[in-house]
């Protein structure tokens, strides 16, 4: 038994916080042996429902959970925080364009940044599960300039997940035999999941399955997932975005299989023509470090290309939007 890693939980009495805590607490995120503390950031109105859920976790008596701190400031949830997994954001109203909830949004991120900076562990790995969460995790960095840009990345593990269970449903394999699917660009409706390097079984998914299925049916519907869900169920997107965040950040903490990628969001070093900087998805690997590793030398055709820069061109308009949030 190590000492208990420290987890901050932003938005935690939310509806991904009240699917995600639990399975931190069950050690789903460093393994069955490592003790936790999970430390609960809430803003006050919600403060009375967060203890609720700090009460449940009490009564599952999680052998690994070692505490559980409640806060509705920042430097309180993100104190010595290892992993800090930020979920909580304003979800967008009727009739709010996307710019207007990336400029509500921007500072809530730009002081969450500035605590993670000031109190939580220097080697901290920052998720950020919150949308718009590619220009989020851009606004946290900027503001948090002392941890090393490596250690911040934002998540399209659902977006895969829902790529990779698609393929799967589509040529008759279960989806932990499809592999090496790609989600390129920004978690939103410009986003492009890839399927030229896709493995279903031991063929390639591209010899089993139509391309104009792919262009014609594939693409939206990963795309637009996230609305069929509200239209169904009147809520976004919760398991399985808790089970994303968990995902992401199982795969820093312990790697993925040597014969598998992922996708992240990570700051990207200018490679396959994305602008420096940017928080942008692409295809990844991770060896328990924490910290995940660009996969070099994916061959991109000219459809991939114009797909992935039409998401880069949306993702340096949301950069531009929040500029003066961005020292």
């Amino acid at each position: 038994m190590d000492r208990p890693m420290r987890v901050a939980v932003t938005g935690a009495a939310g509806q991904i916080g009240y699917s995600l805590l639990p399975r931190i607490a069950a050690g789903e995120i460093f393994g069955p042996k490592q003790p936790v503390i999970i430390q609960c950031l809430e803003i006050p109105p919600v403060m009375k429902a967060l203890e609720g859920v700090a009460m449940e976790l009490d009564d599952c008596a999680f052998p690994l959970l070692h505490d559980i701190i409640l806060a509705d400031d920042p430097k309180l949830a993100f104190k010595d925080a290892d992993l800090c997994l930020l979920v909580g954001s304003k979800p967008r109203g009727k009739g709010m364009e996307r710019k207007d909830l990336i400029r509500e949004n921007g500072p809530i991120f730009t002081s969450q940044g500035a605590a993670i900076q000031a109190v939580a562990s220097s080697q901290v790995r920052v998720v950020v599960v919150g949308n718009p969460c590619n220009t989020n995790c851009l606004i946290t960095m900027a503001n948090a300039p002392e941890v090393p840009r490596e250690n911040f990345t934002s998540m399209t593990q659902l977006d895969h997940n829902r790529a990779q269970s698609a393929i799967a449903k589509k040529a008759g394999v279960l989806s932990r035999e499809v592999k090496n699917v790609i989600i390129w660009g920004n978690h939103s409706s410009t986003q492009y999941p890839d399927w030229h390097h896709a493995m279903a079984g031991d063929k390639a998914a591209k010899e089993l399955i139509d391309d104009a299925w792919f262009k014609e049916t594939f693409i939206p519907m990963v795309q637009k997932r996230g609305a069929e869900i509200i239209a169904a169920r009147g809520h976004s997107s919760a398991a399985s975005a808790a089970n994303a965040a968990l995902e992401h950040a199982r795969k820093l903490f312990q790697g993925t299989p040597k014969d598998r990628w992922t996708s992240m969001a990570i700051p990207s070093t200018g490679a396959y023509g994305i602008p420096e900087g940017l928080l942008c998805s692409v295809p990844v690997t991770c060896d328990g470090s924490g910290v995940p590793k660009l996969v070099e030398g994916v061959e991109l055709n000219e459809f991939s290309k114009e797909r992935l820069m039409a998401s880069v061109a949306e993702l340096l308009e949301e950069r531009e939007t929040v500029a003066d949030l961005l020292p």
